[in-house]
Parts: structure tokens; C-alpha cells; sequence
């Protein structure tokens, strides 16, 4: 059993309302030990938990059968191989693939398959199960739009033509490694609000390589209050050994650098300005990736969908995981002042070479 990360595996496969647990007959209950990572069921037969952050904790193992829970949202692609060379035991091995029909790669190639069966069900078709206010509020909010035909309808969406990115742009250009790295920066596009229609905050970590190419390292982004989303784009600072958070003021106003300085006053912070429209500050990013000068390490899904949905000039709302990317590789890779200056709680510090 392999779901996003391990608290995934356990709180949602097995623990969760419609997991293993919950759904097994009163006199087939399967014995669970987390530590362990180890269901087993009453006939001896027994499922190991895995997460796909950790591919090769599958390399050996063997099974019969495999469930893979939310395979789109895996941020290693690789685990999905992994797994599939332990399925070899039995006369018919197989396994079984529950997800948000994200149209990344792997799945687009799972239901091309002839030999993959695939099935649909849609929002609408759970709703006794679903709680009167979601349809009231989450539904009502998505319905008729691109991304509610994904989440509701359960389709594998085109590439929206008035994007500035596409799927086969970010898939080609996606690694498994990176070479050493210059410098690395959070980016922050902050919601100054956590009320009821609240946006995530986006955190978008990226660094720039020995060979002048840009990687997209890690995606944080939060929906909370400025504390959990300050503590968030500290936590990524420290964890990818950051050189500097880059925080967009225009909603935020002073607030943001308050909100970092007041977790961690060593944070190296700079605030930036939206002077530009979104379209003219996405522009020159994308133009990037075009040139084959961006890479993924990894996948990111929710940042995916929106650099593949959000079209210029639609009135769409602002997707905040893209605006945190966008800031964060222009500081990276466009701002030419950057490129002989770092600044350090204002003291500047020369690079030798770029």
C-alpha cells in the first residue's frame, strides 16, 4: 500500500474514514502495527505500508497485489517503477490505482494502457456520503469550470490553450538530480487573511545551479494564518539551506517581513513590488522554461495545475503557488542585480564568478 507520504498511507488508507479499517467486515478485521508498517488480516495474508517520498525502501520487497493511493500527487515519479518491479508474485499479479485524474504523465499512460481498466465516478455521484456545505460552498465555487471538471467530473484535462505553460514543456524538462547549486531562495506570494475564503499562501523554493539552470526544489505552500505561513517559509529557508525569502508586499504590505523577522529575525528576507501587471512578470519565467533552462526535481502537482490552467487575461483568480515560482526565479534568474550582489541584512557580500 503506497500513498503521497506516510502519514498519508496510514491516516488515509488505513485509518481513514473509507480506509481499511473502517470498511472490513466485524469478523475480517486485519491486525494493524504501525511500527511495523504491517497490516495482517485474519487469513495470514498481509499489506506493507510505504510512502512514495521514499522510492527505494521498494527496491526488493515482493507482492502479489498493489494499491496506490493519489499516484498524481506522487512528488517521485520513480516509485511508481519501483513498485511495479516487485509486482511479480502469483500467477496474476495486480494492482489498483485510486487518484485525482491529474493529467500528468504517468497517468495519461495508465489509461492509454490496454491492458488498465479504468473507472470514473464523479463528486456528484458520492454525495450522499459528502456533507450538505460542501456542495453549498466547494461545489457551487468550481462547478463549470476547468479545474471543477477534474476535481468533479473526474476528467483528464487538454492543456488549457491560453496558458503560459504546458504539461509536455514541464515533463521533458523534469529531473531526478541537480548539480551543486549557486544560490537557493523561498518565494512567498502571502494571504494577508485565513478567514472562510482565504487563498493559500504559495512558498516556492528554487535555486540556480553551477550551470546557470533553474530548479524548482520544493513546493510549501499553506492555507493558514500569517503565523503557520511565516513558520512555513522559515522551515523551508532553513531545510534547503536558503540564501533568502523573497516576499511580495502589494497585499501583504510590511506585514510580511514582520510576520518572517518575528520567527527567525536571522532570516535574510527581501520584500518585492508588483509593478507589473501578473501576465508581464509570468512572461519572461515561462519564456525560461521554454528555453530548457528551468527543471522540476520532482513533481509538484498543485503548483503544476496551476502553471497549466491559469490563462492571462481571464479575470481568473490569483494563483498564489504560481506567484511564489514566478518571484522566486526572477530573483534567481532575471534580476541582473542580483548576479554580482547578494544583500545580507543589508551588508552585500561578492560572488567571484556567476
Amino acid at each position: 500500500m503506497v500513498a503521497r507520504t506516510a502519514a498519508d498511507t496510514r491516516d488515509v488508507m488505513v485509518e481513514g474514514e473509507s480506509g481499511v479499517l473502517a470498511i472490513s467486515p466485524p469478523d475480517f478485521v486485519p491486525v494493524y502495527v504501525s511500527s511495523a508498517r504491517r497490516l495482517t488480516w485474519p487469513n495470514g495474508s498481509q499489506a506493507t505500508l510505504y510512502s512514495a517520498e521514499e522510492p527505494d525502501l521498494l527496491r526488493g520487497p515482493q507482492h502479489h497485489y498493489a494499491w496506490a493511493d493519489e499516484l498524481a500527487s506522487w512528488k517521485r515519479p520513480e516509485t511508481w517503477d519501483m513498485l511495479m518491479f516487485g509486482l511479480r508474485l502469483g500467477a496474476h499479479p495486480q494492482v489498483v490505482v485510486t487518484t485525482t485524474p491529474r493529467p500528468v504523465r504517468l497517468v495519461k499512460e495508465l489509461v492509454a494502457d490496454p491492458t488498465c481498466i479504468t473507472v470514473r465516478g464523479s463528486t456528484y455521484e458520492n454525495r450522499a456520503n459528502l456533507a450538505p456545505s460542501f456542495f453549498s460552498q466547494i461545489v457551487t465555487k468550481y462547478e463549470g469550470t476547468r479545474l471543477g471538471r477534474q476535481e468533479l467530473m473526474a476528467e483528464i484535462l487538454d492543456d488549457n490553450p491560453g496558458s503560459l505553460w504546458n504539461r509536455t514543456l514541464i515533463e521533458d524538462a523534469r529531473v531526478t538530480t541537480a548539480p551543486p547549486f549557486v544560490r537557493v531562495v523561498v518565494g512567498v506570494d502571502p494571504e494577508a487573511t485565513s478567514g472562510e475564503n482565504a487563498a493559500e499562501t504559495g512558498i516556492v523554493v528554487a535555486g540556480v545551479g553551477v550551470n546557470g539552470h533553474g530548479y524548482v526544489l520544493d513546493d510549501r505552500s499553506v492555507l493558514g494564518t500569517p503565523h503557520e505561513w511565516g513558520t512555513a517559509a522559515v522551515t523551508a529557508y532553513h531545510r534547503n539551506q536558503a540564501d533568502r525569502i523573497v516576499g511580495e508586499v502589494n497585499n501583504g504590505g510590511e506585514m510580511v517581513g514582520y510576520v518572517i523577522y518575528s520567527i527567525d529575525d536571522s532570516v535574510a528576507y527581501k520584500a518585492v513590488h508588483a509593478s507589473r501587471s501578473k501576465q508581464a512578470r509570468a512572461e519572461p519565467v515561462s519564456a525560461l522554461y521554454e528555453q530548457g533552462r528551468v527543471h522540476h526535481l520532482g513533481t509538484f502537482p498543485e503548483l503544476e495545475d496551476q502553471m497549466t490552467e491559469w490563462a492571462p487575461g481571464t479575470g481568473a483568480r490569483s494563483p498564489d503557488r504560481l506567484d511564489a515560482l514566478v518571484w522566486a526565479l526572477t530573483e534567481l534568474m532575471l534580476e541582473q542585480d542580483d548576479y554580482q550582489t547578494l544583500v545580507y541584512d543589508d551588508e552585500p557580500e561578492m560572488i567571484s564568478q556567476w
